[in-house]
């Protein structure tokens, strides 16, 4: 892609820039050929038809490439291409679980991402349950020492996902909180809020000395049976084996492609969704769902009259879900030109409606972006007062100023699939996927067409708030 020159955006806050008369007149004709149409469910339907899971590394991962290439050049982009990426690869094989003392029970489990393995025989240990983070670090020394730390918290259901971000850190940490207290493994209730006996994989994370021990998720029942068997014999011997491994870094690439501006072509609004998912199931709502989205909405912009101002470019990242190496790496190589990035959209919550608008940029300019909202009214989508996030392949642009747009939806019954085998095309909605898309498209043609912009994200906001572990993405 050639080198953008002479980026034209004034980053003063404030004014009543308002939308062009043109693009107003556009908007209700955006918003109902959006709401008609099915382009975000077919796309998801082809991903995960014929592609199929596509975890980093694996011959999906390159499918899922091709596949980016061949639908962004069927629907009419320019400039599509790939900007490499350097991802890791890990491999899950075979994954085992049982309560072999003093009862005999299976229990159906799958390894988290990241985790190491066990030896050939596995690991057979006593279970020690905690019901936080902070309850394993209050165990007397020597409490966890040779055995297996159960994590049992349960997620809360809720429309917003807040219920994840207080259960998702054990997921990430807590396999290394245990190896540090001499643990030999770590399960974990799955984080989730169904009640299917089909557990929910998810990333880890090793602490700074990389210390880890082998660590699975039980599906939600199976913690529940652990916990009661617990309860009842407070002596309880867990065998767990798992066949995961790491392999050398492979090569894979982040798909771009682009609806050119017609007047300031150098200016950037940025659509973006993950291409890979986990391995258990075929990654249609995590995050097809998102790609569908944000892939659709830019065409429907695309198939407007007349193009818009700035350029509406969709970025499909690779290695959102172990490791953000697709955003890590876009980020480094445009940050010569992060200026130019008026804002940013993810999308990766799923199918559920969209019901909220968040900003983060610059305060004064908060009312331009309340203007462009008039628009998604109709839908049922409000502005909200918290700031946006910007989604975890978007962290490395906050990081670098750029204004972040969040699209809030509905993820009541997300985490009933999120990470399971059971995140097929079926749960998908293609109604409220319109919708969501429809919410996009208008965002990305108003911004587009905006007189002026969002400045940039101020310095103390550029990173997520930190209150103890973080929660892992979507």
């Amino acid at each position: 892609m050639a080198t953008v020159e002479g980026c034209a955006c004034t980053h003063a806050g404030g004014g009543g820039s308002s939308l062009p008369a043109a693009a107003t007149s556009v908007t209700s004709d955006l918003r109902e050929k959006a709401l008609a149409s099915r382009g975000a469910a077919e796309l998801v339907r082809s991903l995960t038809d014929e592609v199929g899971p596509r975890l980093a590394g694996s011959t999906g991962s390159k499918a899922a490439v091709e596949w980016a290439m061949r639908a962004f050049a069927e629907r009419g982009f320019a400039n599509v291409h790939t900007e490499p990426v350097t991802v890791p690869r890990w491999e899950r094989g075979e994954e085992n679980g049982a309560v072999v003392a003093p009862v005999q029970q299976l229990l159906h489990v799958t390894a988290l991402g990241g985790s190491n393995g066990t030896a050939s025989g596995g690991v057979e240990a006593e279970v020690i349950e905690v019901d936080s983070l902070e309850a394993l670090g209050r165990l007397p020394p020597g409490a966890a020492a040779g055995k297996i730390v159960f994590y049992n918290i349960p997620m809360d259901r809720s429309r917003d996902g807040s219920g994840y971000g207080r259960a998702v850190p054990a997921r990430g940490v807590g396999a290394a909180r245990a190896a540090a207290l001499g643990a030999v493994a770590a399960v974990i209730r799955s984080i989730g809020t169904d009640h299917n006996r089909l557990p929910h994989t998810g990333a880890m994370r090793r602490d700074e000395k990389g210390q880890s021990v082998p660590a699975a998720a039980l599906s939600v029942p199976d913690a529940d049976l652990l916990h009661r068997l617990i309860e009842r014999h407070k002596s309880v011997r867990l065998r767990l084996t798992l066949g995961c491994r790491w392999l050398p870094d492979a090569q894979s690439a982040n798909v771009v492609a682009e609806i050119p501006g017609a007047i300031r072509p150098e200016e950037i609004v940025l659509l973006g969704a993950h291409l890979d998912s986990w391995d258990l199931g075929t990654g249609a709502i995590d995050d097809g769902a998102g790609v569908g989205i944000v892939v659709s909405a830019a065409q429907l912009v695309g198939s407007l009259p007349r193009r818009p101002q700035r350029t509406i470019r969709v970025v499909l990242f690779a290695n959102e879900e172990n490791g953000l190496s697709g955003a890590q790496a876009y980020a480094k190589s445009h940050q010569a030109d992060a200026d130019k990035h008026v804002a940013a959209l993810e999308a990766d919550s799923g199918t559920g409606r969209a019901y909220g608008l968040r900003y983060l940029g610059e305060p004064q300019a908060r009312e331009r972006l309340a203007a462009i909202a008039l628009a998604l009214q109709p839908l049922g989508i409000e502005p909200l007062p918290a700031d946006a996030h910007g989604g975890a392949d978007l962290g490395p642009l906050r990081a670098l100023g750029v204004p972040m747009i969040d699209v809030a939806q509905d993820v009541s019954t997300y985490f009933d699939y999120h990470h399971t085998a059971n995140d097929t095309f079926d749960k998908i909605d293609p109604e409220s996927l319109a919708q969501v898309s429809a919410a996009f498209a208008l965002l990305a043609q108003g911004i587009a067409d905006l007189d002026g912009d969002f400045g940039r994200v101020p310095e103390p906001k550029r990173q997520p708030e930190r209150r103890g572990p973080q929660p892992m993405s979507f």
